[in-house]
């Protein structure tokens, strides 16, 4: 069955059409300017040259059907008709309270997705819009909603809820929620499968670090607690956000420096983290360049990424009362060797050990430990749109 992964945002979709049988991607691309004068897109099929299309596309309706145009077509296209599509996978950032796990989509959850609007402002309308889309140019082909949140639905109460009036909680669903889930659980699948153990027999911390960064315990196959929380926002320093800060904070910028409400966000969400301290770059790279130059403020502003994932680790592992393995996913995760050498070298008191040969891989899936090591180090590429497919495969087959 060929499945179609639909990441739709506010001007953009992306798209990767994935054979199940192999788990080839027939092909992938980008659709641009949804909306907005100069739409186009990036269509890249399976061995064949990438292909940039020009058209206009008023709605996200237009886009799906360039993009299955393209999918079709007879000199760039991959398949040879849409009947040869079986269903579609749409992420979707947030499913509250309503969804624990994958969804077949009708009314009533095209209705909750709404309901979470106001909890994902940026990404669960347009999500919406991409899933009305696919209904209205593929009617009849079954559509399924993944959630960012739905992995970490396992969280227990204790560690989800905060310490504030239970009344907002009751009134506004005030809670941690966490995201990154579809990336956190895909990578602890394939680390039980690297480890040759059943997953419900591993305690796994799974570092998801790039412009956006989350770390999530897996106890047993289950999220018992991960650092972002209500929002994005919490958790580690992350490119352009602030990560856990005390709360009046934020209250006492807003009084010295006059900031509005949307200011403010904008600060935490925008200004703040390692471009923040640092005041060079959001990228990890430049920082690091920088660094090695001898930049005081970049140095300073990598030294808090990696004390601050260095501490969520210390705190999971003591949460789940040790660990079998660490896996690091994700831009820097994947590419960064330095980084991951830096996030665990103190930590060789709870049997971690790094083979400097073996870590200086760069984008592949490899055991980076020592054969002594107690606690396994992986390096694991995430793969979002596959996981999103086998979750859709999964309800529709």
């Amino acid at each position: 069955m060929n499945i179609l992964v639909i990441n739709a945002g506010s001007s953009s979709l992306k798209y990767q059409l994935i054979d199940m049988d192999t788990s080839a991607v027939l092909a992938k691309g980008l659709c641009e300017r949804i909306g907005i004068e100069g739409s186009n897109l990036k269509h890249q099929p399976l061995g064949k040259d990438c292909v940039s299309i020009v058209s206009p596309m008023d709605t996200h309706a237009d886009a799906i059907t360039l993009v299955i145009g393209a999918l079709v077509d007879k000199y760039h296209g991959v398949i040879a008709g849409m009947d040869e599509i079986g269903a579609v996978g749409h992420r979707v950032v947030h499913g509250g309270e309503f969804f624990k796990q994958s969804v077949i989509i009708d009314d009533a959850v095209k209705k909750a997705i709404d309901a979470c609007c106001e909890l994902a402002p940026l990404h669960n309308p347009p999500n919406l819009t991409g899933i009305e889309a696919c209904e209205q140019v593929m009617p009849g082909v079954p559509q399924v909603a993944v959630f960012d949140t739905a992995f970490h639905q396992t969280i227990p109460k204790e560690a989800y809820m905060y310490a504030i009036p239970y009344e907002y909680y009751e009134k506004y669903k005030i809670r941690k929620y966490g995201f990154h889930g579809t990336s956190h659980k895909y990578v602890a699948q394939r680390a039980a499968k690297m480890l040759g153990k059943p997953i419900e027999k591993l305690k796994l911390i799974t570092l998801h670090l790039g412009n956006g960064s989350s770390v999530t315990a897996v106890d047993h196959g289950k999220s018992i607690d991960t650092s972002m929380g209500f929002t994005p926002l919490a958790g580690v320093p992350m490119g352009t956000r602030s990560g856990d800060i005390d709360p009046a904070i934020v209250c006492f910028l807003m009084e010295k420096e006059n900031l509005s409400i949307d200011q403010m966000s904008d600060v935490l969400n925008k200004k703040s983290g390692v471009i923040g301290v640092s005041q060079l770059s959001s990228d990890f790279r430049d920082l690091t360049d920088a660094m090695e130059k001898g930049d005081e403020k970049a140095t300073l502003a990598i030294n808090m990424f990696i004390y601050n994932v260095r501490k969520y680790i210390g705190t999971y592992s003591a949460i789940m009362g040790g660990i079998d393995a660490i896996v690091f996913t994700a831009g820097i995760g994947e590419n960064n060797s330095s980084m991951r050498s830096a996030i665990v070298d103190n930590l060789s008191y709870k049997g971690i050990k790094i083979d400097p040969e073996k870590n200086a891989q760069r984008g592949k899936e490899i055991d980076i430990s020592t054969d002594a090591a107690k606690v396994r180090m992986l390096v694991i590429p995430t793969n979002e749109e596959l996981m999103i497919a086998l979750e859709t495969l999964e309800l529709v087959k």
